[in-house]
């Protein structure tokens, strides 16, 4: 850090080589200062949503476990006791399917805000995704641990969620296992807690359950082990279908860059498949992701070798690769061997990782990236802004593109938060040399900021919903929209 007069400072990289005279005397030295206070500075501005949920303000997923983990290793050491909840909230698809996702968010914040007026000043709240909700309670007995959850289920029982002329009650299912020096693993802890809950909501919902052994067993049993025989089922005959999205340039017509994204969708034996994506939860649970994800790469390059995807210039396809598969040592080769019996040249794949998919496999992901950068594949980093933690180790990895996450892509018009996020990953991207896609654009006014503001591609419901394999166009030349 350099302090310029009496007031500003600047972050600056300093290089020093030495110069040479005869005899390979060193007769000086060159020092090179670089100026990096922007960039330090846009990664400061954006260091928080490394471990907070943009929605909510709570701690998100990430760092919940990672806070979870040191709270077991002070309980297997130490012989604390603490209390793990997990929460579900009843009913909340009724308010996003009546009243929409805005709706919803505004339904979110406000329940967590309802939780964490109930939990102790020392205990940790984070939001896990969706309408689901973890709370670490330090060092609490059980009996009050089972207070406070009551506490947290009256609370939000006698809330009530207006939106223009409706009003909604909704509830909250809620888990608890004791942390102890007799406890698991953090998956083992997670999977308890989760089972609990299971158990809360089949006792009539709004309910405290204290996990006990017999809870796993019912839940896989009345659950995700119904889950695992139908993914099971769709893999060994061809149950799943590809549904895809477009991706439009805002230039206009771009020769580069993604032209759509693949989704992955689980049939229902009725010619009918769920939108929801909901088995992919189990399917994680389960290991099962490498198995899915190389059926979705073996279905894409089927799709465009046989002309049913047709990608127009260098535009590319989109598929999105979870955490576990880039920790299988065996993925990379899959990859090159599936490409090398399609035909379809790398250029035409640009696969979608996340932060925490490649932080999580380092080393393999790494070298997936390279390699597949290498022979012509391009990458993207899906969900930007939903962590940005360990970004600056990510820099150096061959990434062509930044995807906003959809969480700033909303009320762009009005929210200054969202816009100035926005502004910051763009700048962030610009100098990194990234192309930026929004995703989850739904609005004409959320596509005109972000038109205005420089980002290259958009994808969202505004511009085409995601749809079957075969009941679209998939040309990459979807309508005009106004300017």
């Amino acid at each position: 850090m350099v302090t310029v007069g009496s007031e500003q400072e600047h972050s600056v990289e300093i290089t020093a080589s030495p110069v040479r005279g005869p005899g390979n005397s060193i007769s000086g030295t060159v020092v090179v200062f670089h100026d990096v206070s922007e960039l330090r500075g846009l990664t400061r501005k954006m260091s928080y949503q490394a471990t907070h949920d943009p929605l909510t303000g709570l701690i998100n997923r990430r760092e919940f476990e990672r806070r979870l983990d040191e709270a077991m290793d002070s309980a297997h050491a130490e012989e604390a006791v603490h209390m793990l909840f997990y929460m579900d909230l009843d009913r909340f698809k009724a308010v996003n399917d009546t009243c929409g996702h805005l709706a919803g968010d505004n339904m979110l914040r406000e329940v967590a805000a309802l939780i964490k007026a109930e939990v102790r000043d020392s205990d940790f709240v984070g939001r896990l995704g969706g309408d689901e909700f973890g709370a670490l309670l330090v060092g609490c007995p059980i009996e009050k641990a089972r207070q406070i959850a009551t506490d947290i289920c009256n609370a939000v029982a006698n809330y009530r969620f207006v939106w223009k002329d409706k009003i909604f009650n909704i509830g909250i299912s809620i888990g608890l296992v004791e942390i102890s020096h007799a406890s698991g693993t953090l998956q083992d802890i997670m999977s308890a807690a989760d089972s609990a809950c299971y158990m809360a909501k089949q006792q009539g919902r709004g309910q405290v359950h204290v996990y006990s052994t017999r809870d796993e067993a019912v839940a896989r049993e009345r659950g995700d082990i119904q889950w695992l025989r139908q993914l099971q089922t769709a893999l060994h005959e061809d149950g799943f279908e590809l549904a895809v999205q477009p991706i439009i340039a805002m230039s206009g017509k771009a020769d580069s860059g993604p032209a759509m994204e693949v989704l992955i969708r689980l049939s229902n034996g009725r010619g009918e498949a769920d939108n929801s994506a909901e088995f992919l939860r189990p399917a994680e649970r389960y290991q099962m992701m490498p198995q899915i994800d190389r059926w979705v790469i073996n279905a894409t390059l089927a799709a465009i070798s046989g002309g049913e995807i047709k990608l127009s210039g260098r535009r590319s396809c989109a598929i999105n690769l979870s955490s576990q598969t880039l920790g299988d040592e065996s993925f990379l080769s899959f990859v090159v061997d599936a490409l090398d019996r399609s035909g379809v040249p790398p250029a035409a794949i640009c696969f979608e990782v996340t932060e925490g998919a490649i932080l999580a496999n380092v080393q393999h992901a790494q070298r997936f990236i390279e390699v597949l950068h290498g022979i012509g594949c391009e990458f993207s980093l899906d969900d930007f802004g939903s962590g940005l933690g360990s970004f600056a180790s990510l820099k150096h990895l061959p990434i062509d593109y930044l995807k906003i996450d959809g969480t700033y892509t909303r009320n762009l018009r009005t929210d200054l938060v969202n816009q100035e996020m926005v502004s910051a990953m763009i700048k962030l991207a610009r100098t990194m040399q990234f192309r930026i896609v929004a995703e989850q654009v739904e609005h004409q006014e959320d596509f005109d900021w972000l038109r205005d503001v420089g980002v290259d591609f958009v994808q969202g419901h505004f511009i085409e919903a995601p749809s079957k394999l075969g009941t679209t166009s998939t040309t990459g030349t979807y309508r005009t929209l106004n300017s």
